[in-house]
């Protein structure tokens, strides 16, 4: 059968009125003229539900968009699960066994490296005590100067004063940092060989009117990345000072250790200064700091 409109029930009609009770007529009023027309009463199940179009149409927009809402998280969650499949392909070699990250050529590196340091130790601390009484024999008197660089940077100066003996020992341990104005890809140890290479130039050739006098330059084996010893005599103002210099790199860490022997002075008595005990005790100190960097 074709299905038809379902109309609720209206209530029992009311009945027409008496000629003499309309409007005009100059009669008297029904007895029920001007009370609302009585419904039925119906329970709460009884209720009419709307046509079945309507019941049909506001619960079957909300399914629609509920399972729209399904599709597209289901298409995210699809395109996330694609992108970390296509990264873990790109870092997995045949077998499942790790292989190397992927690296873009000539790029500059800005963090650190596996080995390299962002702090050193103490420099103080970094020296045995038997160390500074063997070659700094007397009343040591030794200060820590502030760090310019923070945690990368650690300095610390032994200073003898016990005529005829006049001795400072200056160590200062330096991590270079990752740089955009280092040679090859920028790494924090690219940074500390250019350091290196620059000192090493400055000893050996001396800037033109720099006070510095060339050194006597050795190179050092079995002592960190690279490492050299260096003696220089330095003359002016009626001295003469003795510098033996040793200068470590260890992966992007610098170690200088600067060791003042005063030969001659117009005041006071100081000296004979020997040149070879000034480079063992330089080298000494500078062994131990590179160990604490281990």
């Amino acid at each position: 059968m074709p299905e038809q409109d379902f109309l609720p029930p209206r209530g029992p009609a009311r009945p027409p009125l008496p000629d003499s009770a309309m409007p005009g007529s100059g009669g008297g009023q029904a007895p029920w003229a001007g009370l609302p027309p009585v419904r039925p009463r119906r329970d709460r199940d009884d209720r009419d539900p709307g046509p079945p179009s309507a019941r049909r149409a506001a619960p079957g927009r909300r399914a629609v968009r509920a399972a729209a809402r399904r599709r597209r998280r289901l298409l995210a969650v699809a395109a996330g699960l694609a992108v970390a499949g296509g990264a873990l392909a790109a870092v997995l070699l045949p077998g499942g066994r790790p292989g190397p990250a992927q690296v873009t050529p000539n790029a500059l590196i800005t963090t650190f490296l596996p080995g390299e340091l962002r702090q050193v130790p103490a420099a103080c601390g970094a020296v045995p005590a038997a160390t500074v009484r063997r070659y700094l024999p007397g009343r040591v008197t030794v200060a820590a100067p502030l760090p310019v660089n923070g945690a990368a940077e650690s300095a610390c100066n032994w200073s003898l004063n016990a005529p005829p003996v006049w001795r400072l020992l200056d160590l200062t341990i330096l991590a270079y940092a990752p740089s955009s104005l280092a040679s090859g890809d920028g790494s924090a140890t690219n940074a500390a060989e250019d350091a290196y290479a620059a000192t090493l130039q400055g000893m050996r050739s001396p800037p033109p009117r720099s006070p510095a006098p060339r050194a006597a330059v050795t190179t050092l084996t079995g002592l960190g990345d690279q490492a050299f010893r260096a003696m220089q005599v330095f003359r002016g103002g009626g001295s003469v000072t003795d510098v033996a210099t040793v200068v470590v790199r260890y992966h992007n860490v610098i170690v200088t250790v600067k060791l003042n022997g005063l030969q001659h002075s117009n005041r006071g008595s100081y000296g004979p200064v020997s040149g070879p005990q000034l480079s063992a005790a330089a080298l000494a100190f500078a062994q131990a700091a590179e160990a604490a960097l281990h």
